[in-house]
């Protein structure tokens, strides 16, 4: 078995005593994990950094096993590693994305909206938006899509501000009802308006939060969401703060 495509990596583990256990989100080939042999080594350690850019090969006996991966660099986020706040979004986007993913099932439109994202990385004016717009995406793609296009009780289009825990769908106060006090708010910024400042993304953040933490991971063996996440969260509030 081999096949060869390019992806992000998500994440390193040490194998042995000088390989390691590669994870790469890949177009076609979603999550997928193996082998590289000598990945300690001073040659490939910088690039086996998360989020970088790399060709992979991978090869296999069987298809279920494990198998091997020879890679070679095609760009570097280095520059990130650099930057605390960048740090924290790119490992909160691998962090998200190793959590979420089924093994070896592509996501080829949730990939074509990482790469970008990774990419902007450094450019903080714009990054905080792109994120909270990628973890919409993430929802959308898993099965757990926000529908903020009506409302789900009136049908109205307008005045939309409050959304069901339950369903994901948008209400108006009218359409909410006695059941008011149990939506979550929706916040203007995810209906394209108001203001974009970062108390407004962390205000977003916080509802595709709940959606992930309630919908997406009892999914996955109610296991918690990735720190990486909250920490990246709380770097945004520190950068509101000042």
């Amino acid at each position: 078995m081999e096949w060869r495509d390019q992806g992000i990596i998500l994440s390193t583990r040490k194998h042995g005593e000088n390989s390691v256990i590669l994870e790469v989100f890949t177009p076609s080939r979603g999550r997928h994990a193996g082998v590289v042999r000598g990945g300690t080594s001073r040659k490939m350690t910088p690039i086996l950094q998360a989020g970088g850019q790399v060709e992979v090969q991978w090869k296999a006996r069987l298809s279920e096993h494990i198998g091997s991966f020879t890679v070679e660099p095609i760009r570097s986020r280095a520059l990130a590693l650099g930057d605390r706040f960048s740090l924290a979004g790119l490992n909160a986007v691998t962090a998200l994305l190793s959590f979420s993913l089924p093994e070896r099932e592509a996501h080829l439109a949730l990939y074509e909206k990482t790469e970008p994202l990774l990419d902007l990385l450094g450019q903080d004016e714009i990054w905080p938006l792109a994120y909270l717009q990628w973890e919409l995406a993430l929802l959308d793609e898993l099965g757990y899509g926000l529908d903020l296009t009506s409302c789900a009780v009136t049908g109205r289009t307008k005045a939309l501000t409050h959304i069901s825990p339950k369903s994901g769908r948008a209400v108006t106060i009218e359409g909410a009802g006695e059941w008011i006090d149990r939506m979550l708010p929706l916040p203007e910024i995810l209906l394209g308006q108001g203001s974009d400042d970062d108390l407004a993304i962390l205000s977003a953040l916080k509802t595709t939060g709940y959606f992930l933490e309630n919908k997406l991971a009892p999914n996955l063996g109610n296991k918690p969401l990735p720190d990486a996440r909250a920490r990246f969260l709380d770097a945004l509030s520190r950068r509101a703060a000042s």
